[in-house]
């Protein structure tokens, strides 16, 4: 297939140009790198199957020839990113997502949209099933990021249902592993940092909070298995293994032979208290599930931070 990745020079995004490479794919990517980084897609130039195209998505997209897929991964992903772009983040939900799914009808393409976790709040039902229609709150800072996927997910299937397109929404839970930002605000990077730098390691709260983290081969590997099925549905692609941040801290500090100490700061505001998926339609659809355990993958992610 000849597939166009917005988003492409991001964290997630250059790990799916990876496989969808590997697969022998025809790949273009289309990034304004206002989070993305081109290190994280460099070794593909060269690629005769690989094109980097800078442009900002929430403008019209002009790609001549033929696609088979427009796979829409552009969006600031962590809080610090989308508190600190909150404009951009509502954009590129709404005004992004209407310019790729026009891009996606004319060129008689899938469409598949990265939705996330976020859409579901701070969830009042755990584990998180597809059917769950959230608890958001629409005017509080995390609203930039929720309701601009929420809209993202309305308007995919607003075009699925009036224009019989082909769509594909994938609500990605907690991800992690080589090529995250070390200071990006996400529980992870944030804790292997301070870590291994023998810093205070950093918990939001009491730290009782729980999240559930999927290694990102994992969930590179779901994405792509749904991208090939005939679901128009969302489906849920995460780890279900839940744990505290308490729990994650104490071992990343352990995986490290760190000296730092867990440190307590007060909760942001509207932080979810729980978050885990149910992958049942993802195992029923997809022959799914996650084989990476969370010791090795912090392993290589530790690793690759060191």
């Amino acid at each position: 297939m000849r597939i166009l990745v917005t988003g492409g020079a991001g964290f997630l995004g250059s790990h799916l140009c990876d496989h969808l490479i590997k697969k022998r794919h025809k790949v273009i990517v289309m990034d304004n790198l206002l989070t993305g980084d081109m290190k994280n897609i460099q070794h593909l130039f060269g690629n005769g199957n690989f094109k980097f195209v800078k442009h900002d998505v929430t403008n019209f997209i002009h790609v001549s020839g033929k696609l088979d897929a427009v796979l829409h991964f552009a969006s600031p992903a962590s809080p610090i990113d989308y508190l600190e772009h909150p404009i951009p983040t509502l954009k590129v939900g709404a005004l992004g997502t209407h310019k790729a799914l026009g891009l996606a009808k004319e060129k008689k393409a899938i469409f598949m949209l990265a939705s996330t976790s976020e859409v579901y709040g701070d969830p009042l039902v755990n584990p998180q099933p597809e059917s769950y229609w959230g608890n958001v709150n629409p005017v509080g800072p995390r609203g930039v990021y929720d309701e601009a996927k929420r809209f993202a997910e309305a308007m995919t299937m607003a075009y699925h249902r009036y224009h019989k397109m082909p769509v594909r929404i994938v609500r990605i839970f907690n991800t992690y592993g080589p090529r995250m930002r070390r200071h990006d605000g996400r529980a992870v990077p944030e804790f292997i940092s301070q870590a291994l730098a023998n810093k205070p390691v950093t918990v939001f709260g009491k730290g009782t909070q729980t999240r559930s983290f999927c290694y990102v081969s994992d969930l590179i590997e779901g994405i792509y298995r749904l991208l090939l099925s005939n679901c128009n549905e969302p489906v849920n692609i995460g780890n279900p293994n839940e744990i505290t941040l308490n729990h994650l801290a104490k071992q990343i500090i352990k995986l490290t032979g760190s000296r730092s100490k867990i440190v307590y700061k007060p909760l942001p505001v509207d932080d979810p208290k729980v978050r885990r998926p149910n992958i049942a339609r993802a195992g029923k659809l997809l022959k799914w599930k996650p084989r990476v355990s969370l010791e090795t993958g912090l392993k290589d992610t530790i690793e690759y931070f060191r």
